[in-house]
């Protein structure tokens, strides 16, 4: 490793004596969770700043399809990062990679705002945007490797499902941020600095929180603790692998991760491509005012919170820790919510909101079981790429799809031609999860 010593995984300790263990898990598991959920959700301070300042670089000259190039920086650089940095921090120690990733991110976006070169010309926009990109990729995989080190496969889902919230409250959190910068700085650009600043003090509690593996604390694994041994569960789990191993033994020859990264990139392209165009979509086709769009976007992503936690208590208590049930359940009620939202006539705002919000409570649940079903398919020192893999494809696949296709193929064949392709996208993502069923049963 040489260069990076310091991000070596955390030596394993002496076991503590029996009488403590119990009640070290205990307080250490919702220690880690809280800081892997504190520090996730602060990555999402420092991710979206440039779409709420597009409305001010459009007035400083800039064209919507110049800030649309400048803008795909980030998710092409978040979809390679998520899987080659996901290799890296499977063979990192958690408890610095995370922070690590945040506090890099946080300066890339506070000298976007310090500095007026950065904001000068669409290529070096698209330079620091994709820079903060691949930054935005060390936050998954750490947490990925967090997760499997310290719950178990049957409490996961619910587990996972109460984590990925983290990402609509940090969402959430960065437009109040951003009017509380203006109000302090009384400048645009603090929509860049202001929420940056904020999320290195995020990034040195996530690292007083998270601990790298129990062995690290001195505690046993997760499935001698839980008693929950998988199927394939060995010992060997345990030992850290190469790069080489990960990537030949446990990733690319794994069919049933190969179907659920292609499921992954339809959900994703029916996730971006309603919520992305919803504000276009709604002024254009439904006559919406810019307040009523507004309030529906953020009535989507906030519908997300109560529909994730319903997905995940389902994959586990019902399904018991299968995934792929519970994801063809939510998609097939999505392509039929996507339908009512494209065929309501104009003048019906209310079933239009409805739709969203439907939407909004459905399509998160299997975005987040996509990425659980990745941690369960390998073992826990592959999960970070496994997850890595489903994400390149949601967002080098769905998420730039829906960006930059979405809108070429609205120009040509109406908005109809987009909803075609978003209901195709919805039944795509059910053939491909399908084909995970049997194995999955096994």
């Amino acid at each position: 490793m040489g260069t990076f010593d310091f991000l070596k995984p955390a030596p394993h300790k002496e076991l503590l004596p029996a009488a403590e263990i119990d009640s070290e898990y205990r307080k250490k598991r919702l220690q880690v969770f809280l800081g892997i959920f504190i520090g996730y959700a602060g990555y999402y301070l420092v991710r979206k700043n440039f779409t709420l300042a597009m409305p001010d670089l459009v007035e400083r000259g800039f064209s919507k399809g110049e800030l649309g190039i400048a803008l795909s920086g980030v998710s092409i650089a978040y979809g390679i990062s998520k899987f080659l940095m996901g290799n890296v921090s499977d063979r990192s120690n958690a408890r610095i990679f995370l922070p690590l990733g945040l506090l890099l991110s946080a300066v890339t976006m506070i000298a976007m705002g310090m500095f007026t070169f950065a904001i000068s010309s669409v290529a070096i926009m698209f330079a620091l945007l994709f820079i903060n990109g691949w930054f935005q990729g060390m936050g998954w995989p750490p947490s990925g490797r967090v997760m499997v080190h310290w719950f178990s496969i049957k409490e996961r889902g619910i587990k996972m499902s109460i984590w990925n919230v983290a990402h609509n409250v940090g969402g959430g959190m960065i437009g109040p941020l951003s009017i509380a910068g203006i109000a302090l700085f009384g400048s645009w650009q603090s929509k860049f600095y202001f929420p940056g600043a904020i999320a290195i003090v995020i990034a040195v509690i996530a690292y007083l929180l998270i601990r790298d593996t129990p062995q690290s604390c001195g505690l046993p694994p997760i499935e001698k603790y839980k008693n929950d041994y998988g199927v394939a569960y060995s010992q060997k789990h345990e030992e850290e692998m190469s790069a080489k191993q990960i990537f030949k033994d446990y990733v690319l020859n794994n069919r049933v991760l190969w179907y659920i990264a292609f499921a992954n990139a339809f959900i994703y392209l029916v996730r971006y491509g309603v919520l992305d165009w919803a504000p276009t979509y709604l002024k254009e086709a439904k006559g919406f005012s810019m307040d009523e769009t507004g309030w529906a976007y953020f009535a989507y992503e906030w519908a997300g919170i109560p529909g994730t936690l319903l997905c995940g208590w389902l994959s586990d208590k019902i399904f018991k820790g299968r995934r792929a049930p519970a994801t063809i359940i939510y998609m097939l009620l999505v392509t039929a919510a996507v339908f009512v939202y494209w065929k309501n006539p104009a003048g019906h705002p209310m079933v239009d909101n409805i739709a969203l919000i439907i939407i909004g409570f459905l399509i998160y649940g299997p975005v987040m079981l996509v990425g659980v079903q990745a941690l369960d398919l390998v073992p826990k020192k592959a999960a970070g790429t496994a997850a890595g893999l489903t994400g390149l494809f949601g967002y080098l696949g769905g998420a730039l799809f829906a960006n930059i296709a979405m809108g070429y193929v609205v120009d040509a064949w109406s908005w109809d031609g987009g909803f075609v392709v978003l209901i195709g996208a919805c039944i795509l993502s059910i053939v491909f999860t399908a084909l995970t069923w049997n194995k999955e049963k096994a």
